[in-house]
């Protein structure tokens, strides 16, 4: 994707350095702060730098000693300066493509040379975090002695996950904690420690489609029960649970991917008591739970009006996707199963990504606060966008979650996503959510997790796609 143009003023990023301290040297303490600015996300690559003069200005320094600095930046990589366009971020090796977040086997577009994705519903990096790395690892020799093997995770990061259960309002010891390489992990582990070969599933539709396609591939039989924009119909859910057969339900009751739907308490505590009532295995994906961007819901844990619920997290939607980690959290008497499984899978997750969480949970849990009002801008913005543009979609506006769940007045879902892949804009379809394989051809997934700039490059591109087949 082309970068975006941007200009660091010299007064902003005098704020964001703050003031020098201790005996560093001028030039030093202002290339090593801009240098960490970058690394932490702040000043972003091909940024626009204040030139030397309107820095000298500002900051109260010597010509010589902001030269200086920039000059050790370029020698570092972080920084290229052209004649007569002068000096520009940059991060060594430029920045790296890809990283969005992949969908079902068969499912993930190719993303085209300076094209727009509009499938990821997952945030970026949060500021900050490479300095949480640093720490890491720091803390890291005191465990590089050992062999480095921590099947069920590192025990203090076992400890502050079973914590945050409990500040929510589910009591937890770390001894039911299992630390995984993401949710989707946690959600196969549990299915194969719980389900034989065969079992049916009931899940919502639509729903998250790597969930479904790994029970799948387990050999669960799914079976769909609607969810529409009003949320989870427990009536229904009871009334499917109370006829048989199922081995297991797949629940996604915090801001539901992709409707975004939030479920009451009394709505949680209705489908829990459905599931032991009828000896239905529930495994509750809380990957969105705390994705919230109005207000703290006032919900608990599904778990904590069954205790025989598994319940599934991750650091992927809260963090960073990068740090590649979840964790189960299991009732005591179906750890030993999930581990023996767990075992066959792998060997335990990363020891230096388990340091890095474990900081995060401990010192800022849940959504940092600089990107829970990024995503609600964008969301806002977007929402509006679309009402004003396409009044003809009918759209809900979340409380919480990554994306929009886009009604479109006619079964065109699957020719707009082929339009707008001509303007290179890749889509997914709402079929692409369906649990029974077909339908929802009047829906369509419009996540906000870009940045401002890039929706605002993408709107334009799908009013026209739908203008060209509706």
């Amino acid at each position: 994707m082309p970068v975006i143009q941007r200009h660091l003023p010299a007064r902003r990023l005098s704020g964001m350095l703050g003031k020098r301290a201790g005996e560093q040297r001028a030039y030093t303490w202002l290339s090593e702060g801009i240098r960490q600015l970058v690394a932490n996300g702040r000043v972003l690559h091909g940024t626009m730098l204040p030139s030397e003069r309107e820095l000298v200005a500002e900051l109260g320094m010597s010509r010589t000693t902001v030269t200086r600095a920039y000059q050790e930046l370029r020698e570092r990589g972080f920084a290229e300066a052209r004649q007569g366009s002068g000096t520009r971020i940059r991060i060594p090796g430029g920045e790296i493509g890809g990283g969005t977040e992949p969908l079902a086997v068969g499912v993930q577009e190719t993303l085209p040379p300076g094209g727009i994705d509009l499938t990821c519903g997952a945030p970026t990096a949060p500021l900050g975090l490479a300095s949480y790395y640093e720490r890491a690892l720091d803390q890291l020799p005191g465990y590089i002695g050992g062999m480095g093997y921590y099947p069920m995770g590192l025990p203090v990061l076992r400890e502050a996950i079973a914590e945050d259960y409990t500040r929510r309002g589910l009591p937890t010891g770390p001894e039911q904690v299992i630390v995984t390489a993401g949710a989707l992990s946690g959600v196969a582990t549990a299915a194969r420690a719980v389900l034989a070969r065969g079992a049916r599933v009931l899940a919502e539709s639509p729903s998250y489609p790597n969930s479904v396609t790994s029970l799948r591939q387990h050999g669960a039989r799914m079976t769909a029960l609607p969810i529409g924009p009003e949320g989870s119909d427990v009536a229904g859910i009871e009334a499917a649970l109370a006829r048989g057969g199922i081995g297991a339900m797949l629940c996604l009751p915090d801001f539901h991917n992709p409707t975004g739907t939030l479920l009451d308490n009394e709505g949680r505590e209705r489908w829990a008591r459905a599931l032991v009532r009828n000896g239905v295995q529930g495994i509750v994906d809380e990957t969105n739970a705390e994705l919230w961007l109005d207000e703290r819901p006032p919900v608990f844990p599904m778990a904590k009006y069954a205790e025989g619920l598994i319940t599934v997290g991750s650091a992927s939607k809260t963090y960073w996707g990068g740090l590649r980690l979840g964790w189960i959290r299991a009732p005591r008497a179906l750890v030993g199963a999930i581990n023996q499984v767990r075992a066959t899978v792998d060997l335990g997750a990363p020891v230096l990504e388990q340091l890095v969480l474990n900081l995060l949970i401990r010192e800022r849990s849940g959504l940092d606060e600089p990107t829970r009002a990024s995503l609600r801008k964008s969301r806002d913005w977007l929402h509006a966008a679309l009402g004003t543009q396409l009044p003809e979609w009918k759209v809900a506006k979340p409380g919480g979650g990554m994306s929009l769940w886009c009604n479109l007045p006619a079964p065109r879902s699957m020719a707009l996503v082929a339009q707008a892949r001509k303007a290179s804009l890749v889509l997914s379809p709402g079929s692409t959510f369906a649990v029974d394989d077909h339908g929802l051809d009047h829906w369509l997934r419009v996540p906000y997790a870009l940045d401002r700039e890039q929706l605002g490059q993408a709107l334009p591109l799908l009013v026209r796609a739908w203008n060209a087949v509706a």
